[in-house]
């Protein structure tokens, strides 16, 4: 007769983001079933086990952690070690969580209703019919409701709701989906809605309240919705009054509005789906995701929307309700609803009831709020997904994130190797996020805002604390932009800590190199609006010999006056002056009839002064040309002109343009890339009756055979095989495909943005890389 297995007893740490996504009921009911004795729990560095039984078993709890774990963990690591066994058949059991060392385990992010707990909420018969806060070990709010780690209702905004006994049963029983879910609630013990008129004035609260809200909606009214992560400005998409009127009150000229749809059936009359962009409206994470719009007005129907949801753009973007309220009110107004932050154009949402009825009580009609509070503010991410056939790297579609925030915030990046040391890294001026970087983990922060505005700077520093507390990071260096004016350089200037000052294009590069856990030098490509050089100068252009320790500026392009400073941005006519002057002459310039009265003719002699500053930027020449071609003198919200140059050459086919010509050459031991030529063309194109869209396509083409073929003899010379590609402009998906297909046929392998976004959102993600794994200064 054989003997039996011996007993193993084993102490496992699981690593990664295993806290707030069910892992514990998890760990319980494999080890349960598997006969095992011992425990799990949550502490600061993420989950532990102890198991006991036979060595077989055993094993094979340690291979369901990985291959078996929840659908919202992330496992990054299992670490087992043998310890002596304790005897007895105790069972097993969840113990308290742990609050010992410093905070290492991730925070899980918010995510979309799960279609068990949506059935619920339909369902007449279930206890939690029409109830908004339904949610379970699969669903609903975390990062926003987070306040300390471990990740324990007392640690959490729930935790002045205390669970009724029907709830208390649920949250103790290991075979209930429930089990242990944090944030479990019901229409007895949880949150409740409240209906408040303009003044902030209770009116109706539970379902009451829903149906008020849907009322007003469904008569034109503009109301203030509470969501997960904030206030949502919200009205009838349909409802041209309506749409007109929240662009009034939001002072939002022309940027485009959100749209909410209520199932993917209503998305596909709207717009044009493909099978990615689908997969990424109903997932877990339910970014707002921009797809083409349908482009015969006729196959809408009864959801035709107001034109003024996305004035002149072919693309529009979608979100589906991804709470239980959305989900309620979407349904019960029984149209598409404009969702667009709550916030005057600029600030940070309102994430307070006190906070929305101070800010926004002149903005809407009335408050569909609740008393469940938020910690932590956090906009919809925004992403594109870009089509195989348009990349040129397999057969599967790749996203790009635009804003990284709910749903995506804070999920940590692995670095590519140990931090040298535990870094805050503050990013930009504009797109601001914050970033830290300890042991082998960056953590970036949800999407905040422009610096510029106060209120922004005010939630910038309330990031930067919540992040550090969060992750248990004490800076040892502080990593900021090089350029003086920015707050996040002031501010990082006025902590008690040495400085890490990091140039903005390699920032660029280097948080795509993060992104793809990449060490070794590439040619970097920085394309983007303007970001403080080396020199002094602005630069935007910018071709970098680059890795994660430094860089050597090596191309460029060519320098032009910025007319105007701040001016030129705000008022692409400056631009469009400053190139064709440096193009054709400032007499031809001056016959274009760019600027009005006399302004003209006092910015060209601000430029032929040679006293004001020039740039290198690639974004402005983009502005030049939108100008030029009369798309967008003046902008009212930043990369406009850009955007709707892109969107007049969608009409025109990529393989059907001919492109304008380049210039190169070398200056100062750099290739800089001319693009005087392109220019004029442009000019002589439409003088010759070239419609605007031909015009604007051939200026696209025309740069992208440009840049890649100055990238192409860098990648030579300093025999580099692998470019990345970062920066705002590369959120042009037109030139990105054309400047990735033409440097692949040339056999180079590319870096692009995925998941970090290519414009300043991801500077500090670069910045954090830089100086955690930079050599020592």
């Amino acid at each position: 007769m054989p003997d039996s297995p011996a007993t193993l007893r084993r102490r496992i740490r699981v690593t990664g983001t295993v806290q707030g996504v069910g892992f514990r009921p998890f760990v319980y009911r494999q080890a349960v079933a598997l006969g095992l004795a011992g425990f799990v729990r949550n502490d600061s560095a993420g989950v532990l086990v102890e198991v006991e039984g036979s060595a077989d078993r055993v094993g094979t709890l340690c291979r369901l952690l990985v291959d078996e774990a929840p659908p919202l963990a992330r496992v990054t690591g299992v670490d087992a070690i043998t310890i002596e066994p304790l005897g007895g058949s105790g069972g097993f059991h969840i113990e308290h969580s742990a609050e010992d060392g410093s905070p290492a385990a991730p925070v899980s992010v918010d995510t979309a209703t799960c279609a068990e707990c949506l059935a619920e909420v339909d369902d007449p018969a279930d206890r939690r019919y029409r109830y908004p806060f339904t949610n379970c070990t699969n669903c609903g709010p975390r990062y926003t409701i987070v306040r300390s780690v471990p990740y324990d209702r007392p640690a959490t905004t729930m935790a002045g709701f205390t669970m009724c006994p029907a709830c208390q049963q649920e949250y103790d029983d290991p075979a209930d989906r429930r089990f242990h879910a944090q944030p479990n609630a019901c229409p007895v013990c949880g949150p409740r809605l409240a209906w408040l008129d303009q003044g902030g004035r209770a009116q109706a609260r539970g379902p009451e309240a829903m149906d008020a809200a849907a009322r007003a909606l469904r008569e034109g009214a503009i109301l203030a919705v509470k969501g997960i992560g904030g206030f949502h400005l919200a009205t009838d998409a349909t409802d041209v009054t309506a749409v007109a009127e929240l662009r009034r009150r939001k002072a939002r000229d022309d940027k485009p509005f959100a749209v909410m749809v209520s199932n993917l059936d209503q998305a596909r009359r709207l717009c044009l789906m493909d099978p990615a962009s689908e997969a990424a409206l109903v997932s877990a994470r339910r970014p707002v995701v921009l797809v083409p719009k349908r482009s015969a007005p006729g196959e809408r129907g009864e959801d035709d929307l107001a034109p003024g949801v996305a004035p002149g753009l072919p693309e529009l973007g979608l979100l589906l309700a991804y709470t239980p309220l959305h989900h309620l009110l979407i349904k019960a107004v029984g149209r598409p609803l404009v969702m667009t932050s709550g916030n005057l154009s600029d600030d940070p949402i309102a994430h307070t009831d006190e906070d929305a009825v101070g800010r926004l009580s002149g903005l809407v009609d009335g408050f569909l709020t609740h008393d469940r509070p938020i910690h932590i503010r956090c906009d919809d991410s925004v992403l594109r997904v870009t089509p195989p056939s348009e990349v040129g790297d397999g057969p599967t579609s790749r996203r790009q994130v635009l804003r990284r925030s709910r749903g995506f915030a804070p999920e940590p990046l692995a670095l590519p190797a140990q931090a040298r040391r535990q870094v805050l890294a503050v990013g930009a001026e504009l797109k601001s996020t914050v970033s830290v970087a300890k042991a082998r983990t960056l953590v970036t922060s949800h999407h905040i805002g422009d610096l510029e505005h106060l209120a922004n700077y005010r939630a910038f520093l309330q990031a930067v604390d919540h992040l550090c507390h969060l992750y248990g990071v004490v800076p040892e260096v502080v990593a900021h932009d090089l350029h003086p004016e920015y707050l996040s350089t002031k501010l990082a200037l006025d902590l008690d800590l040495p400085t890490w000052p990091v140039q903005h294009h390699h920032a660029h590069i280097a948080s795509c190199l993060a992104e793809h856990r990449r060490t070794e030098a590439v040619l970097g490509l920085a394309f983007d609006g303007l970001g403080m050089g080396t020199d002094g100068t602005l630069w935007g252009g910018e071709y970098l010999v680059a890795d994660l320790g430094g860089f050597t500026r090596v191309g460029n392009l060519a320098p032009v006056a910025l007319p105007g400073g701040a001016g030129a941005i705000r008022q692409p006519w400056r631009m469009a002056l400053s190139w064709a002057r440096a193009s054709l002459g400032a007499d031809q310039a001056l016959r274009l009839g760019l600027g009005m009265d006399r302004r003209a003719a006092d910015v060209l002699a601000l430029v032929e002064s040679g006293s004001g500053p020039v740039t290198t930027s690639v974004g402005r020449l983009f502005d030049a040309v939108a100008a030029l071609v009369g798309v967008r003198s003046a902008v009212t919200y930043e990369g406009q002109a850009a955007i709707e140059l892109e969107a007049l050459a969608s009409s025109v086919s990529k393989d059907e343009t001919p492109a304008y010509p380049v210039d190169r050459g070398w200056t100062d031991g750099r290739l800089v890339l001319d693009p005087r030529p392109l220019v004029a063309s442009v000019v002589t194109e439409l003088e010759r009756g070239v419609p605007p869209s031909g015009v604007a396509a051939g200026f696209h083409r025309g740069l992208a055979e440009g840049a890649v073929s100055v990238a192409v003899e860098l990648a030579s010379l300093h025999g580099l095989d692998t470019v990345a590609l970062s920066g705002g402009v590369f959120q042009n998906a037109r030139l990105s495909s054309l400047m990735e297909s033409g440097l692949r046929a040339r056999g180079l392998d590319v870096l692009v943005h995925q998941d970090v976004p290519p414009n300043d959102g991801g500077i500090s993600v670069g910045q954090a890389a830089i100086a955690a794994l930079g050599p020592h200064r």
